[in-house]
């Protein structure tokens, strides 16, 4: 692997409630939801997937997923900075969260919503990228759903086409 490789890491939120009159941006996971989550961070301690930064919606469901995940990560867990530019996002606005990260950062995880997860995943895909991994992808974008993918330039030149996806998990307790 190249030095200057990065690794990109886009995570929808586990499963969450839908509670009667509780704002959508306060609510938290459900009960599989809870069970989901951890599993998408033992899945990035398994594979060498541990990012050096995490960028996080500020509702809570996301919140929770990221508590989970760093829980798994141990030690190893940089401290998440929330953003509430993430929260409900568009592909684009989500991009230029991603560009404005810092360079010595190479491997980032941005922990998010759909439908622009999903969308954000499927612009970036480069032809190079697993076949699978992005058919399946492109099929459903699933609570819980990780794409990782890697790319040959700097965060702020990220833009579209020009990051390989290597897989696409879906854990499911």
């Amino acid at each position: 692997m190249a030095s200057h490789q990065k690794k990109l890491m886009l995570l929808r939120h586990a499963k969450a409630e839908f509670q009667e009159g509780v704002p959508d941006h306060e609510r938290s996971l459900s009960s599989r939801g809870h069970a989901d989550a951890p599993l998408v961070g033992r899945w990035m301690m398994e594979h060498d997937a541990v990012p050096d930064s995490i960028l996080v919606s500020t509702a809570l469901r996301t919140r929770q997923t990221c508590t989970w995940v760093c829980k798994e990560l141990g030690d190893k867990a940089p401290t998440p900075k929330l953003e509430d530019e993430l929260y409900a996002a568009s592909p684009s606005e989500m991009l230029a969260v991603i560009n404005r990260v810092p360079p010595t950062v190479t491997s980032l995880l941005v922990i998010a919503h759909n439908p622009g997860t999903h969308e954000l995943a499927m612009r970036l895909a480069s032809a190079r990228s697993d076949e699978r991994a992005v058919m399946d992808l492109a099929t459903d974008y699933p609570t819980a759903g990780l794409t990782v993918m890697t790319f040959d330039s700097e965060w702020a030149e990220l833009e579209g086409r020009d990051a390989v996806v290597t897989d696409f998990v879906v854990r499911r307790a």
